[in-house]
Order: C-alpha cells, then sequence, then structure tokens
C-alpha cells in the first residue's frame, strides 16, 4: 500500500498532459488535504469549568511526541476513562474555522467545538485523555508533514493505549474509544495491527469515519475535475502521502470487532452517503454495532462533528451500557 497500479499510473500521467493549468490546481489543491495548516488549540477546558487538568505529552509507538489533555472527571478521578481522538484537519480543542483564513476557507467556515464534548463526558463521571495528532494542533512532525489518514497515524494510537496500559491509574481503568474520522480510520487500522493491545476495550464510539475515495471523487465534483481521480492519486504520492484507496476506514474495519455506535450525516455534502458510510459500517467485524443517521442537513463539520456537542443523551446512555 505505498503506490499505484501500472494502469493508474499510465492514466495518471495521460491526465497530466491534457490537463488544463487551472484544472491541475484545482486537483492539487484537493491532495493538499493530506498537508493542511495546522489548527491551534483556540480554548482549553477552563472554558467549561472544568478543573484539575493537566497537560501531557506522550510518545507515539514511533517516538513522534503527542501533546495531551487529561481532564478527571468532575468531582474527582473515577475508574472509567474515554480516549479521545480528532479528525482532520482538527485538534484536541476542535477546528477554528470560525477564526478566519486558513481555517474558513476549507469545507465550512464554522467552530467545531470538542472541549464542550469533554465537558459532558466529564460531567458524567468519565476521565478524559484527548490527544493531538502527529502533524496536527501541538504535536510533533512527522512524515514530511504529510497526513496518511490512517496510515501513519495508527501508531499514535497504540502509543496512548500502550501508555494508558502502563500508567499506574489509568491502566487500572475500563476504557473507551471515541475515534473519529482520521481517528478512526487510524484506530481501525491499529486495532488491526496490534488486537491485543485493544482486547480490554469496552466500546469503540466512530463517528464520521470516512473513506478518501469517496471525498476526494465529491469535492472533485464540485470543482468540475472528477474525470481526474487518477490524476489526484499521482498528486498524493508526490507530496509523500498515500493513494485515496489506501485511505480508508473500510480497508480496516473487518478486524474491529469491538462494540461500536457509529453516526454519520444521511445527507453529507462532503461523502457518498449513505453509501459510503453504509459500506464501511456492514465491513466491521463487530457483531454488536449500531449506526445512527443524522438526517436535515448536509454539513459536515457544523452538524456532524459538532453532534454530540448539542446531543450527548445517545452517547453518553450507549457509553453507560457498556462502562457501567
Amino acid at each position: 500500500m505505498t503506490g499505484i497500479s501500472k494502469e493508474r499510473m499510465q492514466a495518471a500521467l495521460k491526465q497530466e498532459k491534457s490537463i488544463s493549468e487551472e484544472d491541475h490546481a484545482k486537483v492539487k489543491a484537493l491532495a493538499g488535504m493530506v498537508k493542511m495548516p495546522r489548527s491551534f488549540i483556540f480554548k482549553n477546558p477552563d472554558e467549561y469549568g472544568m478543573t484539575d487538568w493537566e497537560t501531557w505529552s506522550i510518545p507515539s509507538d514511533d517516538g513522534t511526541p503527542l501533546e495531551a489533555w487529561y481532564i478527571p472527571a468532575k468531582g474527582g478521578e473515577s475508574k472509567k476513562l474515554v480516549i479521545f481522538n480528532h479528525a482532520l484537519p482538527m485538534c484536541r480543542a476542535g477546528y477554528p474555522g470560525h477564526m478566519g483564513p486558513p481555517w474558513s476557507d476549507f469545507i465550512e467556515p464554522v467552530e467545531i467545538d470538542f472541549v464542550i464534548q469533554y465537558k459532558h463526558l466529564t460531567d458524567a463521571g468519565y476521565n478524559v485523555l484527548t490527544y493531538d495528532f502527529r502533524n496536527h494542533g501541538q504535536s510533533g512532525a512527522a512524515n514530511g508533514g504529510v497526513s496518511g489518514v490512517g496510515q501513519w497515524e495508527w501508531r499514535d494510537c497504540v502509543g496512548v493505549k500502550a501508555f494508558v496500559d502502563a500508567h499506574p491509574r489509568l491502566g487500572q481503568m475500563d476504557v473507551a474509544l471515541f475515534s473519529q474520522c482520521l481517528g478512526g480510520v487510524s484506530q481501525y487500522a491499529a486495532i488491526t495491527k496490534r488486537p491485543d493491545l485493544f482486547e480490554n476495550v469496552k466500546c469503540l464510539l466512530s463517528p464520521l469515519v470516512p473513506n478518501m475515495t469517496s471525498v476526494l471523487s465529491t469535492l472533485s465534483g464540485y470543482q468540475g475535475v472528477s474525470q481526474y481521480q487518477e490524476l489526484i492519486d499521482l498528486e498524493l504520492l508526490k507530496l509523500g502521502g498515500f493513494p485515496a484507496a489506501d485511505m480508508s476506514g473500510r480497508l480496516w474495519a473487518p478486524n474491529v470487532k469491538l462494540p461500536v455506535l457509529m453516526w454519520q450525516v444521511l445527507d453529507d455534502a462532503v461523502v457518498e452517503n449513505p453509501s459510503d458510510a453504509q459500506s464501511t459500517f456492514d465491513a466491521l467485524g463487530s457483531t454488536d454495532k449500531e449506526l445512527y443517521w443524522i438526517e436535515g442537513t448536509t454539513k459536515r463539520f457544523e452538524d456532524g462533528y459538532n453532534w454530540f456537542g448539542r446531543h450527548p443523551e445517545k452517547v453518553l446512555s450507549y457509553l453507560a451500557r457498556y462502562m457501567g
């Protein structure tokens, strides 16, 4: 999974020779999604009255330093831990799309607030460990600053879980995973590569996990360059990344056998839903899984990533079922 087929490469080189300069710029911009400007930490747990939280640095499985927050449950540390990660191109605070360029120029110019989601979790009695992926937020740079959408970031999921297991207090806690979008693909890959590490996880919350073939097909259609999927793959490789098909939740999903709650935007403007999400959900190896559709919107950022923040009841009820 480091390249594309000979036939696909030949098609890409042919497209490269015939494409207009304007359309080629669009193709390069789409491929550039894997090398986005970093989101910054625009709020912290203090904003919602959470106290006694700490900033930690956790080594990824390959040594990349990951910056993290540990936020104990309201009223004092409990025996229940949620490990929370984020989407591309976000960070543990969320997404500052409401703060102008360059963030407002990507998909939707809105705020995504993960900190209020930690508030819901800690109020419900869960400790939260949340971290920035490599090349995101304040974590270390690696792999040329390029996102592999799971192909490298699985190491971050492994590093954080190994850190938790070795920790004198966290290692004694019941653990659930909250793994979304980039984080979900990465978590699926981590479970595939290190199943032993995740055997004791109680359940997996799996929002908005995509397949990049669907994302790039949809977004290229809006740009009028959907006929250049092979060239998009070539531009991804030139950046030092992976072809779209290798950046896929569905690729790793059969090895995920935990209880899973997935939620997706039914009419998502960024992904070819319902077919894309349904195919990933169907591929999950779990026999205990649920897919919830967010309806009445096309907005993946504003209404998808913020859904738990606005409507925590279903997720908290699900967690309580498996975490006690």
